[in-house]
């Protein structure tokens, strides 16, 4: 494939890794812009939990550096802007610069032989560079309404899911505190359920189960906001307070011209907008001097320790997904009257009437999700295997169908994105012998101006659909260093297993 039609050829995808595999289009389908979409009612649908590790296998006996294998289709839109879907497409991610142009037509060719020994001919294989990676004081504050002037800034500091928490020992790996559990029985204690490499992050991990016993084991405390989500949380404070006393600069001019042109309607307008803009003020600084004199130091933002965190595993058990989760004893002296338990605030990034068009893809197809009234999406239930394969009558505004579902990351806040039916898998380090191999649940942007569904320092999010069922912990992704196409995360069924049984 030319150049010019690698670097074009994935142009709308968050990422734009290199491909070698040439295309059945014309060249002018280089320059269409693509979008992921989920695959379901097909036949590799029936047929991938046994062909998916055959593949895989073929994969490490042709000693390919390959590091994800993803099932995708692509999305154009043509010229009177009607989507067009591709073919099936089985997605192949290797290292960067670990595979000659020619051995990769060889491995695409035969992978396609592959897939004809399950009489599957209507798939393509498309190869391209990919890296696997995992995205790692006093009361917190209540999620405010709408009006509030400090709606757009305090999100941080809030106790809604969405956390943005870092080891104390390691303030600089950032992650996100994804799901509130109780401990049951007869204590009261809440625990907090992320990620084990955000709290125990490469390369100051190692490989023992930690378990914390109250009498001999030293706590491993968790932050609230890391050295980096301190900073930006301090910086939006402020550009707001300037936004709001620029504003009011102009107000105060304006009021002076029109009493001078003694226009005194415009004058009573002005007089409000400024009333206004002062009191949006206040509030800011009121909120940006409890963040810098309660929360600077690391030692005031402690909301919790670790209690339990298995060794990040692969293929764990029959399914054999990837096991990456931390359990964090929460002070809930810092949470008090603040506690809403299992909720998402929506928040305004993605306007109201936005949020509601992406999740109703269609008004004639069926949907549940409505938009709480206080933006607090409350999470009940568990999405279980079953729909997560096969999502039923939901579908998309193409018609196709499709498992929407929600995030609330430390990182990029809350995104919507498509779930797919067919589970990835990953290999977790193809430099070297050492590597393990997990199938993981995928999930892709939403369309192509949405933006990536998740980013580094999103790790430990919850995933849900529009009813606030849980689905999956989110633990990786893949694409470039400061990309990511697709969004990796641990089914939730599994892991509620694995902890229960433990």
């Amino acid at each position: 494939m030319a150049e010019l039609e690698a670097i074009s050829y994935y142009s709308g995808i968050p990422s734009c890794p290199t491909p070698w595999t040439k295309p059945r289009d014309e060249v002018e389908a280089y320059r269409q812009r693509k979008e992921l979409r989920p695959v379901f009612g097909h036949k590799l649908n029936t047929v991938w939990k046994n062909l998916g590790p055959k593949v895989c296998d073929f994969l490490d006996a042709m000693r390919v550096s390959w590091t994800t294998v993803d099932v995708v289709r692509f999305a154009n839109l043509v010229k009177d802007q009607k989507e067009v879907v591709s073919p099936v497409v089985l997605w192949i991610g290797v290292a960067p610069r670990a595979l000659y142009r020619e051995d990769a037509h060889t491995v695409a060719h035969n992978c396609l032989k592959l897939l004809e020994q399950f009489d599957i001919t209507d798939v393509e294989v498309e190869i391209r560079e990919s890296i696997y990676t995992r995205s790692a004081g006093p009361s917190l504050l209540e999620p405010v309404l709408n009006n509030d002037p400090t709606i757009d800034v305090r999100g941080p500091v809030t106790t809604a899911l969405g956390l943005s928490i870092a080891a104390q020992n390691t303030p600089n790996a950032q992650g996100t505190g994804g799901l509130y559990l109780a401990e049951g029985g007869k204590s009261k204690n809440v625990l907090l359920l992320t990620a084990r490499h955000v709290v125990f992050p490469p390369p100051h991990a190692n490989d023992s189960n930690y378990v914390f016993k109250k009498f001999w084991t030293p706590r491993h405390n968790v932050l609230l906001l890391g050295t980096k989500a301190f900073s930006d949380l301090d910086k939006s404070i402020q550009i707001r307070i300037e936004e709001h006393r620029g504003m009011a600069g102009i107000y105060k001019r304006q009021i002076l011209k029109s009493h001078a042109s003694g226009s005194t309607e415009k004058q009573k307008v002005y007089q409000t907008l400024l009333v206004e803009a002062d009191q949006a003020m206040g509030a800011l600084l009121k909120l940006h001097d409890e963040v810098t004199t309660k929360w600077r130091q690391p030692s005031q933002r402690v909301i919790g320790h670790v209690v339990r965190s298995p060794p990040i595993a692969f293929s764990v058990g029959i399914e054999g997904f990837t096991q990456d989760y931390a359990i964090v004893e929460l002070d809930m002296s810092k949470f008090k009257q603040a506690f809403r338990g299992n909720v998402i605030d929506l928040g305004t990034t993605i306007p109201r009437h936005t949020f509601m068009e992406m999740m109703y893809p269609r008004i004639d197809a069926p949907t549940t999700f409505k938009f709480p009234e206080d933006r607090l999406l409350k999470l009940r239930g568990i999405i279980q295997e079953p729909e997560i394969l096969e999502p039923g009558t939901k579908v998309d505004h193409a018609d196709d169908k499709c498992l929407l579902v929600i995030k609330s990351g430390a990182a990029t806040g809350v995104t919507i994105g498509r779930a797919t039916g067919i589970f990835s898998y990953i290999r977790s380090n193809p430099y070297d012998g050492t590597s393990w191999r997990s199938r993981e649940w995928a999930i892709f942007a939403y369309d192509k101006n949405s933006g990536a569904f998740s980013a580094h320092g999103n790790s430990g999010a919850i995933i849900v659909d529009g009813c606030g069922r849980i689905g999956g912990l989110l633990t990786a992704g893949c694409g470039t260093m400061d990309t990511m196409d697709i969004t990796y995360a641990m089914p939730f069924f599994l892991a509620l297993e694995a902890h229960q049984e433990r």
